[in-house]
């Protein structure tokens, strides 16, 4: 009984797993990478738009965007949601593109980007154990409307606990590894 109420939340932690894996992919670690501006939103013709859907984004070279939208009247559009985004890209208007270069990352940035990945992780964990809780109350009701014995409930919180403990050391794994990719200069 309690191995199918832990199966069954386990897609729980692996939202959490997913959704921490897409906010890693928003630190700027130096080089140019889609996930940084592909889904800024754009003011276009009055409704808030994806920039993937209305430019082509590509990556020339490791530290530059070259944005080509389809529609050249929402390049202007596209100018001023960068400058507002506060991301501190500065788009070079050559007409018909924008080029954008990332600035060299100084020694301060990457450890502020280091703080925000560890944030991030942090509430990656909170969402890990917030699930857990909810499976041992899950549990213990399931104890109490004697659906499980005593014995059962507490090898099912041993189980719980290990699976835990593989999603927090794949939590720690995720963060090591864009750490690393953070400072590497």
């Amino acid at each position: 009984m309690y191995q199918k109420l832990i199966d069954e939340r386990t897609k729980d932690f692996d939202k959490a797993i997913t959704h921490l894996e897409e906010e890693l992919h928003k630190l700027r670690t130096g080089r140019a990478h889609l996930s940084l501006i592909e889904n800024l939103s754009v003011d276009y013709y009055g409704n808030p738009t994806p920039l993937k859907q209305i430019a082509n984004i590509s990556i020339p070279e490791s530290r530059q965007f070259l944005i080509q939208p389809w529609d050249k009247e929402a390049l202007p559009s596209i100018e001023a949601a960068l400058k507002v985004a506060d991301m501190g890209l500065n788009p070079s208007n050559e007409g018909e593109v924008l080029r954008i270069t990332l600035p060299p990352m100084t020694e301060e940035n990457r450890h502020d980007i280091v703080k925000i990945l560890n944030q991030r992780s942090e509430e990656c964990r909170v969402a890990v154990r917030t699930v857990r809780e909810e499976i041992w109350r899950e549990i213990q009701d399931a104890q109490k409307n004697g659906d499980i014995a005593e014995d059962e409930k507490f090898t099912g919180k041993d189980i719980l606990q290990k699976k835990v403990d593989e999603y927090n050391a794949s939590i720690e794994e995720l963060r090591k590894r864009k750490e690393e990719e953070i400072m590497t200069v």
